[in-house]
This record gives C-alpha cells, structure tokens and sequence, in this order.
C-alpha cells in the first residue's frame, strides 16, 4: 500500500548517514542535474508536511530541501565531494583529518557563512511564474497582493523579515494574499514585475504591479495595500444621502449593502470585502460615533454596541438580510455578500451576468429555469415591471431565476426569442440553456404581460406545467451575446489607461527606475524619429513628374488591371476558396499534398451544389485563415465510386462504423465531409445530419434547398475538434484513383 511503501522509504534514508545528500534524495554520486531535479521533485511532493501526515513529514522534507540546495550548486557539491560533512552545523571545508588544518584554516570561512537559510514556513507562499500568471493574475482582480522579493545572500532581508511577519500576520486574515520571489530560483519572474534587487516589496491589484517605496513599517505597508484598492469603493453614508444612495439600485442594477460602525473611518476588511464583490453589489459605510446619521440609526434600529451590516435589494425601507458582530471576519463578511450578490430581478446587462443568472444545464444538477422579461424603460412598462417583481416576490424557488431585460438595450436577444416580431408589450419568455454557444429551449407565455391577476395566474400555471414536464420547452433558438450596458465608453478607458501610464512614468521617475522605463522611453523616441524623419525627407525631396508612358504598353496594363480586378477580388464576408477535386488537381490536392496539411473536402451532387458549398463556407470560415487547411469539394455525380473505394480500402474502419461494402456502393454521400491527410495517409469522417431528404425529389427547389443547407449544420462542431485533434483518424494503405464516370461514359 501507499502508506508502507512512504514508511519503507523513510527508514531507508534514516539507515544511511543522517546528512548525506545523497542519501536522502536517494541518487548515486553521479547523477545528472536532470536526475538530481526530478528525485527532489517526487520526494519533495511526497513529504510535503501539508499533504503527508507522517510526524517525521516536516524534519523530512526540510532534510530533502537542504540536500537538494547542496546538491543543485556545483561548487557546492565539489565541497561535499571533496570534504564530506560531519553535522548540520560544520561548514564545508572542514575535513574529517585534523592534521591537514594550518594556521590558515583556523580563519576558514566560505560562502555557506553568508547563506541565510529560508524559513519553513516561508514554503508555502513561494511563487513561481507559472503559478503567477495562471493564479495571482486572474485572482489580483479579486484581492490585492503583497509580495516579498528576497534572497539567499541578502542581508537586508533579515532587517525586515520581523515587520513582514507581523504584516503577514495581520493582513492575511482580511484576505490579502502574500507572495515571496526568490531571485536565485526564479529569474524568469523577478524579470517580469520588474525586481532586479532584494528586497524588494511589490503590490498587484488588477494585473498592475506597483512597487512600495517607503520605509518598511508595518504601517506604512497596511497603507500602501490600501492605497493599491481603487478610489470611492466604499461611499460614506449619511442622513443627508442614504435614500438617493438606496435608490440607486434601479440604475445600478446591485444590492446595497450598509455597514455601522463606531470608527471614523472605513475599516480595510470592509474594503477588501467591497472590491472582491464591487461588479456584484454596491457598499456604503455609516459613521455611528458622529452626529450625521441619528435619523439613519433611528430608522432602523441598529445597535451601535457591536458592528452591524444591512443588505437591501429592491425594497428602500426593509433589509433582506442582517448580520451583527463584535468582531466581524473575513468569512462572515464574504458569505454573506455572497449570499446575496443579485437582486430579486436583476437586468440582464451584460452576458456575465446572464450566464451566472442562467446557467447551462448540467446532466448531474437540479434543471435551472430563467424566466424573463422583455420590457421597455419608458414610464408605460412601470406597472407591468412592479407586477412582475411582485410575482417574482411570491414565488421564488431554486430551479427557477427570474430577470429582465430592456428590448432597446438588447435588441438582438430580444429578436431571437420573439422570432424577429417587435413586442408593442412586455413578454414573459421561459427558457432553459443547453449549450455555452448560446442554445436555449423556451416558450413565449402568450397574451403578453401587463401584470394583471390574470397574467399572473396564468404564468403560475405555465410554471407549474413546466416543472410536470420539462419537454414543455418545444422552440429552440440560438441565442447572440449580450451587449455590456455597463461598459464604459472608448473615450474613458482610453482617459484611465492614459492616466495609469502617467502614474507609472512619474512614479519611475521620482525613484530612478530607469531600468524599468527604457521601453517607454524607447518607444517615445522611436515614434518622435519616425514623425520627424518623415518631415525632413519630404521636406527636401523634389516631387517627380510621372513620364508618358507608350500607348501599346498603357493598353496592356490596363487589360490586366482589368482582368486581375476580375479574377483577384478582394474576399466578401464568409467567402472560403473551394477548389474541385478533379483529375487534374487529385495529385497535388491529395496525393502530393505537403506534410502537416489537411484537405478538407465536401462531397455533393449537381442538384445539391449551390446550397451545400453556401452552407459549406460559412462552417469554415472562422478556420480559413490556417495555412495548414485546404478546402475542395468532389463531386458524386462524376466520381460516384471514389468515397466506396476509399472506405474499402480499410475494411475494420468501415466496419467500426457499420458500413458494409454493399452498403457502401448503394450509399448517398452527399453532405459528407473528409479531412484527408495525403501525407501520412489518414482521413477523418463528418457525417451529415438526417433530415429526411434523399436528394432524388428536387421538383420544389425551395423546400429542397433548405433541407440540404441543414446537413451541415454541426460542421462547426466537427471542425472545432478537427483543429483540437481529438477527432478518430482511418488509416488507408494507399488513395484510390479518381475515376471519371463522365469521361468513360
């Protein structure tokens, strides 16, 4: 078992010398670097204290960690070769033969009196670049981040290693995160942020790194993760504004949270908790020690003996949700925000919100229904819209979310659910998603909504026959992507950007970061080169008049100006080069077709033709711009045989997908598609979705060619795992011939 072998392992290092590196990783005095790594690496993953629960797990792993620091340096592991070692505590160079010692020796020191070693505990905050760019990144965004960048020779990071403990210490439990970089063991990453000395402190809020510069005092380092959140996070609160602020939730569209408390000011886990959910909810803070708010406390009659939080949804002058502590944590704080993040109808504004208000539904999860409706934000949907929150109110259960959604705001989205019909009323649509590209079932509730108790009874009744029977859903519809209402305008993010970079060439110049601003500087100049080289040389250069040119030669250049303005347009939206597989283009198409490309080729009939190659473009065209892709397409009628002898060719591949040869010849492959690798002699097979038709009937051409568009209709789908690889591959000893029905006919 699992638990033997790790035991079995630990006597086997104990048995041996008690600090021999070698030992302890367990590799011969020969190894490689390469070998030296990987034992470290499975030791070090086994014995971490944190995943085992061995008692000797600690003492183990950090044995391991110092064998490996010995080992891992060369002029390091020249010493121990050379030398040996006695104890933990004799350094290198101090030989188990007293006589070879001289009156030099007795002032020995070597570089192991300079190295610190690095606290245990320090462990688990060590950073690495990929951990940095797949985790604290995406989560700066959530919680700011203080960063430490040390050393193994840095005397000064012993100076303030007490002050960075007890600022851990304190700041962790609020939720900051904490990070140490080790400029020995990940220069890739101390290059990055930009830290070339240690030590160095570094704070990251949304992506951005910003470096601290003042003295390390506990203090000054809570400041600066305050100062690194953004501005106006958290709104102070008065009598004076508490009713505009609760308002506002209409504009907004978030819950408002209050908090009171006795301090003055805004305490920092209060700020923390406000920027980890500022997309969701909207936070305000109320002084209780000043005279400003007597009418506020009075309203709602808070104890001013212990910190008190209120959480308001639609509803100004009642609370959803309190809670009330002496000493309010971290966990407190985020559950119940969380808890409550959405209002009782939220507006769909954005398609982040909508895809966590609607999510898609899972095989192994309780069915979640979005009920929504489509409205208008002018003074004539108010009554319908208080009605339906009034309804929402009353019936509020897990498997179903209720929203809104603004008609002028969203008008694609509304288009695909009322199929293109403009509402001259609000609608109620139940829908449920099926798909992250936007596939929804749903039923219109007929009648519209106008919010009488008719309208409500009768929703109430479709509800109920929906959560019976969850086939009730009978349209489907693919649904485009929101548009983001709350976005800012161009002209102020291009204001903010242009702000930040400002911030950060004043903030480089004021300390001397010259290293990090040679690229600014370096790109200001270049732009100033080229603007000014620009000037100078049309400044001196002499316009030239254009020579007549020969009447023979200007016709001929205007003959094939014209014929490449006819064969060489450029290419309309969706348009894919398709060329026919015919004999003179199957060797070079296929047969010879160069190593790492694919041809990708559609297979259709005369009558079939114009609606599958229009279908067939569209499917392709979001991969067309791969170098490594070709598109043709062969025609049946001509080369009828061509796709039985292939699939001959590997009888098992035909039978793994029962396909038998009389099967094969009497087949229509019409709408099948083939990813052929000519080189190494492989083809991938799309079949075509059955939509009833045989393509024998085409007396109505309307209605046969929108069977036939349908054939290809999850092409996308197959082209997507095409390009991932995912997709079974049928090898063929060799390509057939390309027989030309026609031509022998």
């Amino acid at each position: 078992t699992k638990i033997t072998r790790v035991h079995t392992k630990y006597k086997l290092v104990k048995t041996a010398s008690e600090y021999d590196p070698y030992y302890t990783l367990g590799v011969s005095r020969s190894a490689s670097q390469a070998e030296i790594k990987r034992a470290y690496k499975r030791l070090a993953r086994e014995w971490h204290p944190d995943k085992n629960k061995d008692p000797n797990a600690e003492d183990m792993f950090i044995r391991i960690s110092k064998s490996y620091e010995i080992l891992s340096n060369e002029e390091r592991r020249s010493n121990f070769d050379r030398f040996g070692q006695k104890d933990e505590n004799q350094h290198f160079g101090q030989s188990q033969h007293h006589g070879f010692r001289s009156f030099h020796s007795s002032f020995y020191f070597d570089e192991s009196f300079f190295h610190f070693p690095r606290d245990f505990s320090d462990s688990k905050y060590m950073l690495r670049l990929a951990q940095f760019n797949n985790e604290v990144l995406p989560d700066s965004h959530k919680r700011p981040y203080l960063i430490k960048v040390t050393s193994e020779w840095c005397f000064a990071c012993i100076h303030i290693e007490p002050v960075w403990k007890e600022t851990v210490q304190e700041l962790e439990p609020l939720g900051v995160g904490i990070g140490i970089v080790d400029l020995g063991f990940d220069r890739a990453l101390a290059k990055q942020l930009g830290a070339y000395r240690a030590p160095s402190i570094i704070g990251v809020v949304n992506g951005k790194v910003t470096f601290f510069h003042q003295a390390v005092v506990r203090e000054f380092l809570r400041q600066f993760v305050e100062d690194l959140l953004p501005q106006k996070l958290v709104m102070k609160i008065t009598d004076d504004n508490y009713m505009a602020f609760l308002e506002n939730w209409h504009v907004e569209n978030k819950p408002r949270v209050l908090l009171f408390d006795q301090v003055p000011i805004v305490p920092l886990l209060y700020k923390l908790t406000a920027f980890a959910f500022r997309d969701y909810v909207r936070f305000g803070f109320v002084d209780q020690s000043g005279t400003s708010s007597t009418r506020l406390l009075l309203q709602f009659n808070i104890n001013t003996y212990a910190p008190t939080m209120l959480l308001f949804k639609e509803d100004t002058v009642k609370p959803v949700d309190i809670i009330q502590a002496r000493g309010m944590k971290r966990q407190m704080m985020n559950e119940f925000v969380s808890n409550n993040k959405f209002l009782q109808v939220p507006r769909l504004v954005s398609q982040q919100l909508f895809d966590e208000l609607c999510p898609v539904k899972q095989f192994h999860r309780r069915r979640k229904y979005c009920v929504l409706l489509i409205t208008g934000d002018d003074p004539a949907y108010l009554a319908a819209n208080k009605a339906f929150l009034d309804f929402a109110s009353a019936n509020s259960k897990d498997v179903l979310r209720f929203a809104y959604v603004y008609q002028r705001q969203q008008q694609p989205l509304c288009q695909a659910l009322l199929q293109n019909q403009g509402a001259h009323s609000a609608q109620v649509v139940i829908l449920e998603r099926r798909s992250q590209t936007g596939k929804v079932l749903y039923r219109s509730v007929s009648g519209g909504w106008n919010g009488s108790e008719e309208d409500k009874y009768h929703l109430h009744e479709q509800l109920e026959l929906l959560q019976k029977d969850p086939t009730y859903l009978t349209s489907d519809a693919t649904l485009p992507e929101l548009n983001n209402e709350m976005a800012p305008i161009f002209i102020i993010r291009w204001m903010n950007a242009a702000y930040d970079y400002m911030l950060q060439i004043y903030d480089d110049l004021l300390y001397s970061n010259w290293r990090e601003m040679m690229p600014i500087l370096s790109l200001i100049f270049s732009a100033l080169f080229i603007v000014f080289g620009t000037v100078i040389i049309q400044a001196f250069s002499k316009p030239q008049k254009p020579k007549p040119k020969p009447k023979e030669q200007t016709r001929t250049e205007d003959d094939a100006s014209s014929r490449a303005s006819t064969f060489s347009r450029p290419p309309k939206k969706d348009f894919v080069e398709v060329t026919e597989l015919t004999g003179i283009t199957y060797t070079s198409n296929l047969v010879k077709l160069r190593p790492g490309h694919i041809n990708v080729l559609l297979v259709l009939t005369n009558a079939s033709k114009s609606a599958l190659l229009r279908k067939f473009a569209k499917e392709v065209f979001s991969f067309s711009g791969s170098e490594t892709l070709h598109f043709s397409f062969l025609n049946a009628d001509k080369h009828r045989h061509w796709m039985s002898s292939l699939l001959r060719l590997d009888r098992d591949g035909a039978q793994s997908q029962s396909h038998s040869d009389d099967e094969e010849e009497s087949s229509n492959y019409m709408g099948y598609v083939l990813a052929l690798n000519g080189h190494k002699k492989y083809f991938c097979l799309f079949r075509p979705v059955f939509t009833g038709d045989d393509g024998s009937d085409s007396s109505s051409d309307t209605s046969f060619s929108s069977d036939i568009h349908h054939k290809l209709d999850r092409l996308g789908l197959w082209m997507e795992r095409l390009m991932e690889g995912t997709l079974p591959r049928i090898r063929v000893p060799a390509w057939p011939t390309l027989f030309d029905d026609t031509a022998e006919g």
